[in-house]
């Protein structure tokens, strides 16, 4: 087998306006990119090291560095799961990998897997928490059949009155970004369900979920920042209907897709989510769209510029990504 080579690189994409949510607010996203070259072909996967799960795009870099030795000696996405814990790191890696495989072979990953070829799927359309006007006003402005509104406080239920009132026809859903209290789940699920919100993402801090057990749940639960891999799906079935899985989380397509199974086989619902990145990192987590309740993954839409080969938005709807940009 010729020899491999891992190349990292960090890049920086700034965003149409800020976007903000519970805990930070972003002008410009710093992703970090590994390409794995064999011969004449080159795979890639990029992440978005975040804060919130203790991540340094120096500390990405470094991780992802020290796999070199592993990447060159020909290992593949089983080893990544042996050498490597989930995150940020471990998915470029393995999304660099998946897309090296599909060039090698001539065959897309879909097809590598045994699933059948992707079709286009609806996708949320985020706006980033503001004021209920300012909120109301975009909502208006964008038209979408299905909005995800970020929250964070005490003046959420005006947020959402605000945007009903706005776009009285389109469907809801909201993540609080674990901002809120039990008393604010109590009190406001009744009221978010009459307005029609079809799903509450996160609503505490993952550290205080169990409050959340016994409760009504008169609008479904998603759990997103409370739950990264399989080893969490216990612990959270008594407290939420959906789980969110993002890549950068789980720690690559690999794990993503064996956490979809024993999340299902739990009875789980499916969210598919991402971190603020361009199409590359939208591009390996579109193969578990089709599984998808809701799928998230407009944040190549808030870029002020994507990737060549970018994928493709007609309205609401998210195409299936070009084989020139990944898999």
């Amino acid at each position: 087998m010729t020899k491999r080579r891992l190349d990292i690189a960090v890049e920086r994409f700034p965003l149409v306006k800020p976007f903000t949510i519970s805990r930070s607010s972003v002008t410009e996203l710093e992703l970090v990119t590994a390409t794995i070259t064999e011969g004449e072909h080159a795979g890639r996967g990029e992440c978005r090291p975040y804060p919130r799960y203790g991540e340094t795009t120096d500390g990405v870099v470094e991780d992802i560095r020290a796999r070199a030795g592993l990447i060159e000696a020909g290992e593949g996405c089983a080893a990544l799961l042996e050498a490597m814990p989930a995150g940020a790191a471990r998915n470029a890696l393995d999304c660099a990998l998946w897309d090296l495989e599909a060039k090698l072979a001539g065959r897309p990953v879909h097809d590598l897997l045994g699933l059948p070829a992707p079709a286009p799927v609806l996708v949320t359309y985020t706006i980033g928490l503001d004021s209920p006007a300012a909120m109301a006003a975009e909502a208006k402005a964008v038209s979408r059949p299905l909005l995800k509104l970020k929250l964070g406080g005490s003046d959420d239920l005006e947020r959402v009155r605000a945007v009903r009132a706005a776009v009285p026809e389109t469907r809801l859903i909201v993540d609080a970004n674990e901002a809120w209290s039990q008393e604010m789940v109590v009190a406001w699920m009744p009221e978010l369900a009459a307005m029609g919100v079809e799903l509450i993402e996160q609503p505490l801090h993952a550290e205080r979920d169990r409050a959340l057990e016994g409760l009504a749940r008169p609008v479904p639960l998603c759990a997103d920042e409370s739950g990264h891999g399989i080893e969490d799906l216990d612990a959270l079935a008594p407290l939420y209907d959906f789980i969110n899985i993002k890549l950068d989380k789980a720690g690559g397509l690999t794990a993503a897709l064996a956490l979809a199974d024993a999340a299902e086989a739990r009875g789980f619902r499916l969210m598919l989510g991402c971190m603020m990145a361009t199409s590359l990192a939208m591009a390996p987590a579109f193969v578990l769209a089709g599984r998808a309740r809701f799928v998230d993954l407009d944040a190549p839409l808030l870029l002020a510029r994507d990737r060549e080969h970018a994928i493709t938005y007609d309205g609401a709807m998210m195409q299936p990504p070009p084989q020139a940009l990944w898999g």
